[in-house]
Formats: C-alpha cells, structure tokens, sequence
C-alpha cells in the first residue's frame, strides 16, 4: 500500500516561479554581431577561426551602410585549416530569402533572454592541394570519339551503322605512324598537373601525425617548441610551487593527474631533489601526466560530459584543450570520437613533450611500460618524429651526465636536422 505523501499529485504551477521574459537587443544594429553558419560538408574543429568581410555589389559600388542592420548587410565570413579554405558559398543568399534568423542568449540570473537577429551563411569549402590544379582541355581526338559515343547510344539505325563503317575505316597500318605522338601527348598532358618530388614531400611532411615543427632548426629545443604542443593559454594554468612543496615522493606523487607512471614519479623525484629544479620540466611533467590519464579515460569511448566529469582534477583549459586536439565529432553524434589516427597524434604530442625533459635522449623501455604497449611500437612513434634508435656515444653521455654503463641502452635522440623516416622499398626477390 502506498503512503498518503506518494500518492499525492503535484499540481501545476506548485513551487514553479521561473519566469522567463524576451527582450531584443539594445545594441546597435549596424554592430558586428553573431552569425549561424551550415557546413553542409565537412565540420572544422572549434579551434578555427573565422574572420566576417562585407561584399561589395559592383553595380552600386556607392551604397550607403550607415543605418543598415547587420544581419542584411551583403557580408561573408572566410577561415582556414592546415588543408582547407572555408568561405560563404553562392547559396547562401538564396537560403536567407523569405527568413529571417535570431540568436538569443539568456541570463539565468535576470531570467532575461535577449534576441538579436543574425545572418545566416552556407559555407563551402575549397582543398589546398588541389586550388592550383587547372582540367586538361579536350584534344582534337577525343570530340570524334565522344560524338560517336553519343551516336551509338542515342542515334538511329542508319547513324549507328555509318559510325560503325567509319570505326571499320580506321583500322589502317599506317595510322600507326603517329601512335608515338599522341602517346607523348597523352603522357605529357596527364602529368603535367602531377606534383614535383619537392612539392609532394612538402605535402607529406604537413599531413603526418606529429606535432608542428621547424625542419630548418639548428638546435634540437627548436624543432618541437614547447608551446606548440602545450599551448601558452594552458601553460598558465600549470604550476610548480605545490611539487616543490611537497616533503616527500609519495606527497608529489599524489598530486599528479595520473600517478602510475614510473617513468613520470622517477623524472619528477629527480628534478624536485636537484640542487637548482627546473620549473619548466615540472610543468611538463604535469601535462604529461594529464595526457596520460586522459588516453586511459578516451580509450572507453565515454560521454562528453562523463569524460569531463572523470577529468575534473585537471583544469577546464587543459581538458578543453585536450578534447578539441585529440578527439572527433561526427556530423550524427555528440560523442567525442578517439580514434587511431587522434591517439597516435596524442602519443607523438607527448613523446615530443619527453624529449624536452630527456634532453633530447629519451629511455622508451619504461615509457612502453607505462603506457602498456611494447618498444618496438613506441620506438616507431619516436622515428616518426625524425628521432634516432641508437646507443649513446662518449660525447653523449658526458653532455647528459650518465655513467659508462647507460651507453649499453639504446634511446631516442633527436638532432637536427630533422629528418623524417622515408617509406621502405620491399627487396627484390630472386629471379626477377
């Protein structure tokens, strides 16, 4: 039997005094406001920026905008990635006509939501790679063979059976005097609009998972700027003052996001026992550590906002920042995506970040272990990055101050300059 307080019915309007009240915007109108843009292709990670211009109609190059609303203004907004150009596309006047679109933002505090009307803009898109590429123009040898086509599809009787006699017609040795010829034509048209050697090694280097770097550094600190991979807005949110506090290992391990790595508790102790602690390897050891827990909780396909709710001892920049590098959203779903291609971007983000506290010479062994993967897979990521698997020399081994017996080790050594793996060219086999 229920209780008499269960089967009470709340009523409505009971405990309910939201109100929520509509008011527009005392902006001015001729004010730069927001704008709704549709990306009917392909979505750009929240980190692109955009930039709004205003278009001029050349039949009336003397318009007057000094009172006219932003929203009708003749306006486009243009931005860019690594690979493509984004810009407001034809449509997008002919997707305003007969509509018009608001925007509006509510207090929770006031209770107040304030509309203001905004453009809308259909964007489209245009790939780098391919903007200098001109079409081939027809030659004077395909328009019979296209006509032909078109007459055995679409002709009559009497067209196809006079096309079939003229194809019968040209079967004649001496045409072969010119196969030569139209081949060198062919061949020098098809590969006229192919890259050079220079220009496709330049557009390989730019797509391949590593973080952004100078190939013409001449020092090794050079090549992968710190701040290229931890940006300077989440670089202030790091700090060092509470390791350097803590009395004990166990009390700096604990403040860690991720504290099961031995390779991160070892260069942490080391770094907070030195007579003169580098502030900077700190900072990077904590990003690490934030990278770290960040891929053990990505790799479960969570929820936004349970990833979030699993990262809140980090700051809200750096788990931002984590997510819009290192995940991706389908046009269909709000769920974060980490996929391969993102967790081995990560992994290369932060074997560079390694690097920076190694000195350059890094021990992969103990961070395959830490990171539950083996040496062999970790030490092609460091190749990826231009380093060298190899023993360290006499001169090494002073410059880093380790005893004789670390050269019985092989690390990862980054040098300029950098140079990238080349892919492998499969031996010949026997017989051919």
């Amino acid at each position: 039997m229920t209780s008499p307080a269960a089967s009470k019915k709340r009523k409505r309007g009971d405990g309910d005094d939201t109100k929520v009240s509509f008011v527009f915007s005392n902006q001015p109108k001729t004010q730069v406001g927001p704008v709704f843009a549709n990306f009917p292709a392909a979505t750009p990670s929240t980190s692109t920026t955009f930039d709004c211009y205003r278009t001029v109609d050349k039949k009336n190059t003397t318009e007057d905008v000094g009172d006219v609303d932003f929203a009708e203004l003749r306006t486009l907004i243009a931005g860019e990635t690594g690979a493509v150009n984004l810009f407001s596309s034809a449509e997008t006047r002919r997707a305003s006509e007969g509509s018009r679109y608001f925007i509006g933002v509510h207090n929770k505090k006031t209770g107040m939501t304030t509309i203001r009307q905004a453009p809308l803009h259909v964007l489209t898109q245009e790939v780098k790679a391919l903007k200098g590429l001109e079409p081939a123009p027809v030659t004077v040898l395909q328009r019979p063979e296209a006509r032909a086509f078109l007459g055995e599809a679409f002709g009559t009787k009497k067209a196809k059976l006079a096309i079939s006699a003229q194809q019968q017609n040209k079967v004649d040795i001496s045409t072969m005097e010119n196969v030569a010829g139209h081949l060198q034509e062919s061949i020098h048209k098809s590969t006229r609009a192919l890259p050079s050697i220079e220009e496709a090694q330049a557009t390989s280097d730019s797509t391949r998972l590593v973080p952004p770097h100078n190939t013409d550094a001449h020092l090794p600190g050079n090549i992968y700027p710190v701040h290229n991979m931890i940006p300077e807005t989440e670089w202030k949110f790091l700090s060092s003052a509470t390791f350097l506090e803590a009395g004990s290992g166990h009390e700096r391990m604990s403040l860690l996001p991720f504290r099961r790595s031995k390779w991160i508790n070892q260069h942490l102790n080391f770094i907070c026992e030195s007579p003169s602690p580098s502030k900077t390897n700190i900072k990077i050891l904590q990003y690490i550590s934030c990278m770290m827990l960040f891929r053990n909780l990505a790799v479960r396909n969570l929820d936004k906002d349970i990833l979030q709710e699993n990262l809140n001892t980090l700051p809200s920049v750096v788990v931002d920042g984590l997510l819009s590098r290192f995940t991706e959203t389908t046009r269909s779903s709000s769920r974060p995506q980490f996929t391969p291609q993102k967790e081995t971007l990560l992994l290369t983000y932060m074997f560079a970040l390694c690097l920076h506290v190694d000195d350059f010479a890094t021990d992969t062994e103990l961070l395959a272990k830490d990171l539950g993967q083996s040496t062999y897979a970790v030490n092609l990521l460091f190749k990826s990055l231009g380093c060298k698997i190899s023993k360290l020399t006499a001169m090494d081994l002073r410059r880093l101050d380790l005893p004789t017996g670390a050269a019985e080790k092989k690390r990862a050594m980054l040098k300029p300059p950098l140079e990238f793996p080349k892919p492998r060219v499969g031996r010949r086999r026997q017989g051919q």
